[in-house]
């Protein structure tokens, strides 16, 4: 019997998620960065695994996501592709690696997709970088957009908090998110933006639009997986994430118990040695 929750085992491609979008099939998208994780997401049948530049935070204790390099992205791409047979995987290409360059940003694009055997990337932003954007798709490459709270821009806006709550910020997103369109990219991630304004993107786009606090009216919803496991710092607790487990209790007291099993010579056991 399968393990997916999901009965069709078809790989997911863009033109599935555009299908989707059309029948009102909402669209499953978690992050992963290694092997083992790739595999158990894909085998529970979660459509999009995004190979984040969250990495930074999550993997390497990074504060922001600016740190990351494309030989790392590079390696987590291709680590989390070796575990998936259904997924659609995209990678975000990293920080200084598309952003007013177009020839360094297909440069940095054709590595990453020739490394790592991914389906497609993720750009933050929109009329600042539509240039390699362009340029990227012109080499057939799959292209989604980033809109809203865009991480990679922190030193710019200077806060995390909610983006585009102004008229004028608002007006210029829907139009970042239609020229993206136009440009060809096959979708769009919004994140931390007001709900009304989510579900007004979504309507006004052909292509799917995932959401990461950006309300319920969008096509998809993606979470950063260490978070939504419960697996990262309760301190962090913003009011779109909803944690599906607390992991970090679970493997503290494995760890614990692993440590007071070993001082006290409990473990190994007879019938754990050879």
């Amino acid at each position: 019997m399968s393990t997916y929750t999901t009965e069709d085992l078809r790989k997911v491609t863009t033109h599935r998620l555009a299908e989707m979008k059309q029948r009102g099939e909402k669209i499953s998208m978690l992050t992963a960065y290694d092997y083992t994780m790739a595999t158990i997401l894909d085998s529970a049948g979660i459509d999009v695994l995004l190979v984040g530049d969250s990495a930074s935070n999550v993997m390497a204790g990074n504060i922001t996501t600016l740190p990351m390099t494309l030989d790392q992205m590079i390696y987590h791409g291709a680590s989390v592709m070796k575990g998936v047979k259904r997924a659609l995987v995209i990678v975000d290409m990293p920080f200084g690696t598309y952003q007013g360059n177009s020839t360094l940003a297909l440069a940095s694009a054709i590595r990453i997709m020739k490394e790592t055997g991914a389906d497609g990337l993720k750009l933050e932003g929109g009329e600042e970088i539509i240039e390699s954007v362009t340029r990227i798709l012109s080499a057939g490459i799959p292209v989604m957009g980033h809109l809203g709270l865009t991480p990679q821009s922190i030193n710019k806006f200077g806060t995390y908090n909610v983006r585009a709550k102004e008229k004028e910020e608002a007006s210029k997103l829907l139009a970042d998110a239609q020229l993206l369109e136009k440009a060809g990219c096959f979708g769009i991630v919004l994140e931390k933006i007001p709900a009304v304004l989510g579900t007004e993107v979504t309507k006004s786009l052909k292509i799917p639009v995932i959401g990461i606090g950006a309300g319920n009216g969008v096509d998809g919803q993606v979470l950063v997986v260490h978070d939504m496991l419960g697996m990262t710092n309760k301190t962090f607790s913003p009011r779109f994430l909803r944690r599906y487990a607390d992991l970090n209790s679970i493997m503290t007291n494995a760890f614990q118990q692993y440590s007071k099993d070993v001082k006290s010579g409990n473990f190994p056991n007879e019938s754990e040695q050879y």
